[in-house]
């Protein structure tokens, strides 16, 4: 599905019915893959995310704490993880920091941002929204 937003509003909105749509997976975390280039929206999206399963924390990227969790109460997911491997040189240091310990948690819901740096350990039922922004500075999410 490919989606044009011309502001924030719709970019959330776009993020809201995405994970309006998820469900909690038998046997892992659902991850979500968040590709695009800098500017591209990846963060406005999780923030999207976050609005609509009920966080009231400022949600921004963390881009220098790696990683930030959610707690959700009366959602379908019991975590909202929000990763930024953009800083990352290696799998291991995602794995450091109990990778293995959230994706085996049923109720998670993971968004990382730039997976590609650890493309090597994401797993393979990762689902992908790739945002861009073309040289017009129109944005393009892309959810396959």
């Amino acid at each position: 599905m490919i989606y044009r937003p011309s502001n924030l509003l719709e970019t959330q909105k776009i993020a809201s019915d995405f994970v309006s749509e998820l469900s909690p997976k038998e046997d892992s975390a659902f991850v979500v893959g968040l590709y695009g280039n800098l500017g591209a929206g990846k963060t406005s999206f999780t923030q999207g995310v976050a609005k609509a399963l009920g966080v009231d924390e400022t949600v921004t990227s963390p881009t220098f704490v790696i990683e930030k969790i959610y707690e959700l109460t009366n959602q379908k997911f019991t975590h909202l993880i929000h990763i930024d491997a953009y800083r990352l040189e290696k799998s291991e240091e995602l794995l450091n920091l109990g990778w293995k310990n959230i994706i085996s948690g049923k109720n998670n819901l993971i968004l990382i941002e730039w997976p590609e740096r650890v493309a090597d350990i994401m797993p393979e039922h990762t689902k992908i929204i790739l945002e861009t922004l073309d040289s017009g500075e129109s944005r393009k999410i892309e959810i396959s």
